[in-house]
């Protein structure tokens, strides 16, 4: 096996490491390492949760003595700054490994490069780049906040064989199988928030919980988010009912009424007021927000109109499509996206990277939408 195929098959069993942080670290990224020693791997690690120790310090931990002389395999560039935990350069100029093998470089301005700098300073072999968009596809979310502020945006609906995601009268329950919805749970237990319009909460009363799969208990519940210009959602039904168990943030427009806002606020929401684009809250604004808040991952669950919005300004990376194996035949159905009528063949978006599985009597079709 030449040194280029070698260095990827461990980087990968590196990146499978990486992936048992999902929902566990962020904001941190999820990191993976091995350390190898005579072409075995005789140390491994991950970070396992925020604020916990990182992947390279578990592993040469693991590994003792056995590191000096050995390679370090590891997903994303050391760090070399104090932040929660000591520098990880640190402990790999003490464990005396020769060689450090990084996926990629981290984007964070205090290690951006410098780590990799140096450790060749001090007379290591490094080399950064092997599986390097594999590594920027499982930290998206960490590569999107820290290059543009915003946190990663998952789209996800589910709708009938003929595109219908309700009926004329808007009936939607249940167009997607059990275990579907049991996959969008595990999904809402790994971002930071669950993101819906008035228009969903008005009709269904949506708790926006996690509640098929058990919660993460590094975090809880994920925030939710309503999109209320008007501020018409009720105080006394969900989700603002439970807003004092779960946190609930409602972006409303400038000039929402002053008594609504303060009887959500009484029911324990946050109220936020936003500019406006159109006839809605401006979609950019509050990613913004809720990027400074430090959330890295938005699911956003309809209506068709938020769908629209968030679609139309491109500010949504991936899709989750769930499509059940049954024809509406409605004219008056309702379509999962409500954008501009005029909007030509020639502006549709591709979805990229796409997978389709089969779930139970469904598919799911999943793919992405932009960079991240």
């Amino acid at each position: 096996m030449d040194t280029e195929a070698r260095d990827q098959a461990y980087m990968r069993q590196a990146l499978d490491l990486a992936a048992r942080g999902l929902g566990r670290v962020e904001p941190n990224p999820m990191v993976g390492a091995l350390v190898v020693r005579d072409d075995r791997v005789i140390a491994e690690g991950w970070h396992g949760r925020f604020g916990g120790p990182h992947a390279e310090v578990v592993a040469i931990a693991q590994a003792g003595d056995r590191c000096r002389g050995a390679e370090l395999f590891v997903t994303l560039e050391p760090c070399c700054h104090h932040g929660k935990t000591p520098p990880c350069t640190n402990a790999i100029l003490r464990a005396g490994i020769r060689r450090v093998v990084a996926a990629v470089g981290d984007p964070f301005p205090q290690v951006s490069g410098r780590g990799e700098a140096l450790l060749r300073g001090a007379g290591l072999e490094v080399k950064v780049g092997v599986l390097a968009d594999e590594a920027r596809r499982l930290n998206a979310a960490y590569f999107k906040r820290q290059l543009t502020g915003l946190p990663l945006v998952i789209a996800k609906w589910a709708m009938t064989a003929d595109g219908r995601i309700a009926t004329a009268t808007g009936e939607s329950r249940w167009i997607s199988c059990e275990a579907s919805r049991r996959r969008v749970h595990e999904v809402r237990r790994i971002v930071d928030a669950v993101l819906v319009g008035a228009g969903t909460v008005v009709k269904d009363s949506p708790s926006l919980t996690v509640r098929h799969v058990e919660p993460l208990p590094e975090r809880g519940q994920p925030t939710r988010v309503v999109l209320d210009e008007a501020l018409a959602i009720n105080p006394q039904r969900e989700p603002a009912a439970s807003a004092r168990q779960v946190p609930l943030i409602v972006y409303a427009a400038l000039d929402a009424p002053p008594a609504r806002a303060e009887a959500l606020r009484r029911a324990g929401c946050e109220v936020v007021h936003a500019p406006a684009e159109g006839r809605f809250v401006s979609p950019r604004h509050v990613l913004e927000d809720l990027g400074r808040r430090g959330m890295s991952r938005v699911l956003i669950e309809g209506g068709a109109h938020v769908f629209g919005s968030f679609l139309g300004a491109g500010l949504v990376d991936r899709a989750m499509i769930f499509i059940s194996p049954r024809i509406l035949g409605s004219a008056g159905g309702l379509g999962p996206v409500a954008g501009p009528s005029e909007r030509g063949l020639e502006a549709a978006l591709a979805l990229e990277d796409l997978t389709v599985e089969r779930i139970d009597t469904d598919i799911l079709m999943q793919g992405r939408l932009g960079e991240f």
